[in-house]
């Protein structure tokens, strides 16, 4: 017999010393639901076998990237770890006279903030450049499941290596390369981790991250329209000729990306 049946006011059931709809509950149920769908937005995690990616399903945290946020600093404690599916991540290097230069950036082919070992500090700065989704997992929960081993450990090393390629390339490319190759590797590292062929960004966001003067860029970018590889309005730039962009940059866009392929070849067999 319920409530209504008794013709009374509608009384509390649940159970003595249960508070209903508490601040937990209501806190558990306002969080995003992991998916599996949706964790196959991000490459690493898609490289999973089903069983290995499920034992992360309850510590994963499906969280928003807004442009300009610091994921961690230079010397931090890596807390946690981000898997991004649409937004971009630049790992940074900051001077002391607070000059800064782009080390690498990730898209939702990889994984930011990795540390396998207790206490390991941030060696750079990761912000986000293009605004997105991610999936957000303590960093305690990452090393568990890399000391039980399985698909997992193998996997993250082989995407470090890649991602020192890239370092490498940019490194090497910031040395022999001239502006334009490496505007148009910076472009295309960013066209692999977006939907669509335009890019939201400005003159002097791109100048930050290569550590150019903003008129270097100017003049780059007005070159690369003229060629007709790129058209350009304030805060805006869209790749026409992909194509040629990738021959302008040369082996300064290459090496990095042969690398990416390849790890992705290699977990897709």
């Amino acid at each position: 017999m319920n409530n209504t049946q008794l013709g009374g006011t509608a009384q509390n059931t649940s159970p003595v010393g249960q508070i209903p709809a508490s601040a937990q509950e209501l806190k558990v149920a306002a969080r995003p639901v992991v998916s599996f769908s949706g964790t196959q937005q991000n490459e690493l995690l898609a490289a999973l076998p089903r069983k290995d990616l499920e034992t992360l399903f309850e510590h994963l945290e499906l969280v928003a990237l807004p442009f300009g946020k610091e994921l961690f600093e230079y010397g931090s404690k890596l807390e946690n770890v981000y898997f991004p599916t649409t937004a971009i991540v630049s790992l940074l290097y900051v001077m002391e006279d607070g000059a800064t230069t782009e080390i690498a950036v990730v898209g939702h082919e990889g994984v930011v903030g990795m540390s396998l070992f207790m206490g390991e500090r941030a060696m750079c700065s990761a912000v986000v450049q293009s605004a997105g989704y991610g999936y957000r997992l303590k960093t305690q929960y990452l090393r568990d499941a890399f000391n039980q081993g399985g698909a997992l450990p193998q996997l993250l090393m082989r995407y470090t290596n890649a991602l020192f390629a890239q370092m490498a390339q940019n490194a090497v490319g910031g040395r022999h390369s001239s502006i334009e190759q490496k505007l148009c590797r910076w472009l295309l590292d960013r066209l692999d981790r977006s939907a669509s062929n335009e890019l939201k960004v400005t003159q002097e966001l791109i100048s930050i991250m290569l550590g150019v003067r903003r008129e270097s860029i100017t003049a780059a970018a007005g070159k690369l329209q003229d060629d007709g590889l790129i058209q350009y309005r304030r805060g805006n730039i869209t790749v026409i000729d992909r194509q040629g962009l990738e021959a302008y940059a040369g082996e300064c866009y290459k090496v990095a990306k042969t690398e990416y392929d390849r790890l992705l070849m290699d977990v897709a067999r």
